[in-house]
């Protein structure tokens, strides 16, 4: 769905003259002249085009498929002060498509839409509730008859049918991305789509999509996180449009919307001198800039006031403030630095954030989170073109006060300040940065993201410095830590305390009243043929051979499964032994208890500290049915960290200081996860797969919790490596030498310990419907219906994937369709035919739908019509059914992946790749088929409803109307 990005990202900077720049060189290709850094791992090249349009390629062959980003240099930042959520509503708006796309008759159309504009623009202007309601109702009205020329998500449709992924859109403060990752034989259809999409974009269906973000703001309003980070940003910048203008803009704004402001904010910022197209992936970057010139040249470059505000008031003391909702307590500590556009300050920000926070040698690491001092601490960063923050946070653990959280914070950041850290910790993340570096190469939106992101910050013309940026990060020393903090991170900081309470303040946006508009799924417009119709290249899809793909050996009584590394130095090894929390619910507890453990030479935190240093890691993970050790990290290292791990899991000592601070922290985790909406639901939807007795609430009692032992936890860890296990290896190793080293390094057993009997879980079969509710604190409801069906079968593979396509699994599916676009009933929707990850488990049916408590039955009503009567398109499932084979000729499985493919396979009963059947068959799968499978499958079957609402909000005796009512406690839910 498209959305709006509030993530707190670390990002590469930008320039100062203190930070020395890599020099741009220039090249000639294919009559095009580019810009490129020769030190650059992504080898991008940066075109600028005459009209002023950004182009920025870079090229990766691992895969025929393109992640492509579309930018502009405007997002909440640029909205009216008068008209905030701006931006993010046009983001929304540019998937509705232009004069020659999205229509059935534009001619007939327009007058309909030029109509609905100026009811908006009275709308606007009118305060009396009783007139606003009157000009609402001919909104409505010449909306719904609008509609009728309208096509739902024609856009949509056209990426899907071209085998496009992730078709999404983000909005935030200095940026507007559309995202789409698309197959390399794609190029021409994409680009004449997006050279169309921007052309004369058409803003309609409006009134069911402002619904939507309607439903996103309340949806905000439910978010503990998301009040946290807006008031935040509110209080750190009470001037700069950072923290005075919310991307999805205020209520009283939402309520009014301008299409004229939308459509002049459109105007002068759309422009190709403010904009980026970013690809990276399988391309022919001649062939492509040519393209993108021939498509692109007809927008016209227009002068653009970048957003200048006046220099914020330093904060000279501590700004406290609170918020108030359902979920747990936490701490967040904000600091105002100098923006992306300082680089040597950006990387001294980025080399102080690791210090304290690494994941596992950081003074936060060590320090707190080793030494469960907190139930967990972080460093988290927001870097801006003029403004950064820099944020610490921080949970309370059982009889802990949000206050000695905050006391325990800033301790470390006065740590920090002194220079009481070992300076070698810098080096260390520099090389684990270089390792990031490695990984961030193998992936394609990676690439695009961050060159993206060097765009919006300083249209990438210092690119160099961003390439130089980990490098550069070795030149800082402990000084340069020491006089940062001491300028930067004093008393200048904002304090949020998130505590448990209800939430007074929260105004939601009410539920205009809403007909439902046409979709005219079965429509095509000319323009969509004529895309349709440009020819692509054939992209031969590619099967896994498990027998040639994967080479199989033994080591000792263990299985060896490997596959070469032949692109960069890095590994991953696994120990996938064959016991999981199945056998012994206490296993996850031990895998935790081992990061607090010391051996007989080491501490935990040299422990720690020693992995970091030569840029490996590990982890142990207990599943259901199976534990896994992951090792992985720079080859170079493997015998040396693969010897350290061995050691530590032999080595191991019980530790009941240890074990009895995880208890504390464990028994906090375990009461925050009674305050989550997600986890609530979790637990409802496994209680309505399997019971009462089900995989959620397979926890331990708290009578079971407080009488574990010290002694009993370290023999599980012990005892692990006596179980059936597979050895995994993915590196730059042949299978000779990997075992070889292996035989030496892993103790492996010349006979296996049986592991304990597994409890079973079998999923339930319904047989009227029921509704399992439990209260929440929400102006929304979550409602999620479940089934249980047959058992598998692979033979239903290929029709399970088409209905799944056609149904509900995407933007362009009948369920998006029918309950977002048509009748704007919820922001977030969708229903799939799950299938099980093993041979002898059944499918499920489970859908869902997100919406205002006030239209809940409306949204049951709307999800339960399509369970039990499937609409008919034709060319949805033709999309649908091309979408597949494109994703399927597209898909490269490889590395380790090829590993977990097949022993996932192996679950299933399956000894190939099941592709290739599914492949054979789409094309012989109509209408017919998946009515069939939906009939059988889906309509008029009993269903369990799960739902989480207020129950302030939702009546109990509507409840009764869909069946049976039960309503669970959070006991029952969790298990303890």
């Amino acid at each position: 769905m498209k959305t709006f990005k509030l993530l707190f990202v670390l990002l590469c900077a930008s320039t100062v003259s203190a930070v020395a720049q890599p020099a741009w060189k220039e090249a000639s290709s294919g009559g095009y002249t580019y810009k490129y850094i020769a030190s650059d791992p992504m080898k991008a090249r940066f075109y600028t085009l005459k009209n002023g349009l950004t182009v920025i390629l870079s090229v990766n062959n691992k895969e025929p498929r393109i992640q492509t980003l579309i930018g502009t240099r405007a997002g909440s930042n640029s909205d009216p002060a008068d008209h905030t959520g701006l931006a993010h509503y046009l983001e929304h708006l540019l998937f509705k498509g232009t004069d020659k796309y999205g229509s059935l008759n534009w001619a007939k159309e327009k007058p309909l839409l030029d109509k609905i504009e100026a009811l908006y623009d009275t709308y606007n202007r009118t305060t009396d509730n009783a007139k606003r309601a009157v000009i609402y109702h001919q909104i409505d009205s010449v909306s719904g008859l609008a509609a009728k020329f309208a096509i739902a998500n024609e856009y949509d449709k056209m990426m899907t049918a071209m085998g496009a992924q992730g078709t999404n859109a983000h909005t935030w403060v200095e940026e507007t991305v559309y995202e789409e990752d698309i197959p390399s034989n794609a190029v021409d259809k994409f680009l004449a789509v997006q050279a169309e999409r921007f052309r004369n974009p058409i803003f309609r269906i409006f009134h069911t999509e402002l619904e939507a973000v309607y439903e996103e703001k309340n949806r905000g309003t439910d978010n503990d996180g998301r009040k946290m980070y807006e008031l935040m940003l509110e209080t750190v910048f009470p001037t700069h449009n950072y923290g005075q203008q919310s991307t999805i803009g205020t209520v009283e704004h939402l309520k009014n919307p301008s299409l004229k402001a939308i459509r002049e904010f459109y105007n002068k910022w759309y422009v190709p001198n403010n904009m980026a197209i970013v690809m990276a992936g399988d391309f022919n970057p001649d062939y492509v800039i040519k393209q993108i010139d021939q498509k692109f040249g007809y927008m016209k470059a227009k002068p653009v006031t970048e957003y200048k505000a006046a220099p914020e008031k330093p904060i000279t003391a501590p700004i406290v403030k609170e918020v108030l909702g359902p979920d747990a307590e936490n701490v967040n500590i904000a600091y105002r630095l100098p923006g992306a556009l300082d680089t040597k300050s950006a990387i001294i920000a980025t080399v102080i954030s690791q210090v304290l926070s690494n994941g596992k040698a950081g003074l936060f690491d060590l320090n707190l989170n080793k030494q469960q001092k907190l139930l967990g601490a972080g460093v988290n960063q927001l870097n801006w073109k003029d403004y950064s923050v820099f944020a610490v946070s921080g949970r309370a653990k059982q009889g802990q006060t949000l206050e000695e959280v905050r006391d325990l914070l800033l301790g470390q950041i006065d740590i920090l300040r002194k220079g009481d850290f070992d300076e070698s910790l810098i080096k260390a993340i520099v090389n684990n940065f270089k390792l990031f570096e490695i990984e961030g190469l193998e992936n394609n939106n990676n690439r695009a993201t961050t060159l993206m992101d060097a765009y919006i910050k300083h249209k990438g013309n210092n690119w160099g410095y961003d390439v130089a940026f980990v490098d550069d990060m070795g030149k800082v020393t402990k000084k340069d830590i020491m006089d940062f903090a001491n300028k930067y991170l004093g008393n200048n900081y904002v304090i949020l305390y998130k505590r448990k309470g209800e939430d007074k303040n929260i105004v939601k946006v009410d539920k205009p009243p809403i007909t439902p508009v046409e979709v005219n799924r079965d429509a095509q417009s000319p323009f969509l043929l004529s895309v349709a119709g440009i020819p692509a290249t054939p992209v031969k899809p590619q099967w896994l051979d498990f027998d040639k793909d994967i080479q199989k050996d033994k080591i000792g009584a263990a299985d060896f499964l490997s596959v070469q590394n032949n692109d960069n130095g890095l590994f991953r090894l696994y120990y996938r032994f064959e016991v999981g929390n199945w056998n012994n619910k206490k296993l996850s507890l031990a895998a935790n208890y081992l990061s607090f453990l010391s051996t007989d030479k080491y501490t935990a935190q040299e422990i720690s500290r020693q992995f970091y240093n030569i840029a490996c890691s590990f982890n142990v993970a207990a599943g259901t049915e199976y534990t896994t050790v992951t090792i992985s990290g720079l080859n170079e290292n493997f015998d040396q960290a693969v010897s350290l791990f061995e050691h530590v899991i032999t080595n191991c000592k019980p530790d009941e200081i240890a074990l009895a601070a995880m208890k504390n922290r464990l028994k906090k985790t375990r009461s925050d996860a009674k305050l989550s909406k997600s986890s609530i639901m979790q637990g409802l939807v496994s209680y309505a797969m399997y019971g009462a007795k089900n995989p959620f609430n397979n926890a331990l009692s708290d009578a079971e919790l407080d009488a574990l032992t010290a002694d009993e936890l370290v023999g599980l860890l012990h005892d692990l490596p006596n179980y059936k296990q597979t050895v995994i290896y993915y590196g730059p190793k042949t299978k000779t030498a990997a075992i070889a080293d292996l035989t030496k390094l892993h103790n492996i057993p010349a006979t296996f310990k049986a592991a304990p009997a597994s409890v079973k879980f079998e999923k339930t079969s319904q047989s009227a419907n029921q509704v399992l509710f439990t209260d929440y604190d929400m102006v929304q409801s979550e409602v999620n219906w479940i089934r249980n069906a047959q058992l598998y079968n692979p033979s239903e593979t290929p029709v399970v994937e088409l209905f799944n396509a056609y149904f509900g699994g995407g933007m362009g599916s009948i369920v998006f369709q029918t309950i977002r676009e048509s009748k704007a009933l919820a922001y977030s929707t969708y229903a799939v035919y799950s299938s099980p990850n093993k041979k002898e488990d059944k499918y499920a049916v489970v859908a869902y739908v997100g919406s205002q408590a006030d239209k809940m039955k409306d949204a049951i009503g709307g999800m339960n019509e399509l369970l039990n009567v499937l609409p008919e398109s034709e060319k949805a499932l033709e999309t649908a059914r091309e979408s597949i084979k494109q994703g399927i000729e597209t898909e490269r499985i490889t590395q380790d992946q090829i590993i977990f493919n097949y022993l996932s396979a192996k679950r299933l009963g399956l000894d190939h790749d099941q592709r290739k059947e599914t492949y054979a068959a789409i094309n012989k799968l109509g209408f017919k088929e998946v009515k069939q499978f939906h009939d059988a499958n889906l309509a008029n079957k009993p269903y369990t409803y799960c739902i989480v609402a207020s129950d302030k909000k939702v009546s109990t005796d509507e409840l009764k109307k869909i069946g049976e009512v039960k309503k669970l406690s959070l006991e029952e839910l969790f298990g303890y």
